[in-house]
């Protein structure tokens, strides 16, 4: 099950990460809110279509009495994801993508930090190999400047909601229904979204059209399918760990502008990619390394 959840968990990486391309293409044509009121509203009708496909197993669950609503919790995710998220869109319009992910990914040394708070046991590589994703997110992006400008601000901030956000889905996400809890916190983005916009943003129909596969890929994969599978990923995977295997959008990141927007990269991003692999491996496999060295001492 625990190798399962760190699939779930690449996949919505790999996902987070190719959708940066498709959000700098987007903001092109609309504003940050219409975007992601666009988005989260296209991913909204995916997930409930993921909720239907499940109806069976909530039903079975019902009889067994070990059924659990996800609303309740989905909305108190969404407020907390709204807020990271608009942030982050925000800030996209004052500081560069190369940035926005470094600065965002800071996640993976606040969830160890917070886990803590909490009193939850965080293992010696899960330390290491946060360390060690965070070093390969410098290198992948030190071609920037990193003078802390008002977008970068907004970015640093929303890198505490992420965090935040990682713990809530940790604490709730093995006891309520996570499709239902992936369903609610889509909607609550998509309503608060689609406020902000009507009362600050001017929406077109022709920059949504200019915009239609940057909205449906941001929308339905990234908003419905990658969300849905961090909810049922957490559910095998300690938070610290979670945060390492998600830090890795940003290696997809640059590689997908490197494949779809002729970016290339650079030696030191190369290697920043690599130390974040080991980062992530050092999770997995870090436990018995340690178990050994201790041994040996």
């Amino acid at each position: 099950m625990r190798l399962r959840g760190n699939l779930f968990l690449m996949t919505a990486a790999f996902i987070w990460g190719t959708t940066f391309v498709a959000q700098q293409v987007g903001m092109d044509a609309l504003g940050p809110f219409s975007y992601a009121a666009a988005r989260y509203i296209l991913g909204c009708l995916a997930v409930l279509v993921i909720w239907r496909g499940f109806r069976g197993q909530r039903q079975a669950a019902r009889r067994a009495g070990t059924y659990k609503s996800g609303w309740l919790a989905g909305v108190g995710a969404g407020c907390i994801m709204f807020i990271a998220s608009s942030l982050q869109q925000v800030a996209m319009q004052y500081t560069t993508a190369g940035k926005t992910s470094f600065i965002t990914c800071l996640y993976i040394i606040f969830v160890p930090l917070f886990a803590v708070l909490l009193k939850k046991r965080i293992r010696p590589e899960n330390w290491v190999g946060a360390v060690l994703a965070l070093s390969g997110l410098y290198f992948l992006c030190v071609k920037e400047d990193l003078s802390l400008s008002y977008g970068d601000t907004l970015v640093f901030i929303s890198a505490f909601f992420w965090t935040f956000h990682i713990l809530f889905i940790d604490r709730y996400a093995a006891m309520v229904d996570a499709i239902e809890m992936s369903v609610m916190q889509i909607a609550v983005c998509a309503v608060c979204s689609s406020v902000v916009a009507a009362g600050w943003e001017d929406f077109t129909w022709s920059g949504a059209q200019q915009a239609a596969f940057p909205i449906f890929y941001a929308g339905v994969m990234s908003a419905g399918v990658a969300f849905t599978l961090q909810i049922i990923g957490q559910k095998y995977a300690e938070p610290s760990h979670a945060a390492v295997i998600m830090s890795l959008e940003a290696v997809f990141g640059a590689s997908a502008s490197w494949f779809f927007l002729g970016e290339v990269m650079q030696p030191l991003e190369i290697f920043g990619c690599l130390l974040m692999i080991a980062g992530m491996l050092l999770t997995q496999v870090g436990g018995q390394l340690f178990q050994k060295l201790g041994r040996k001492t």
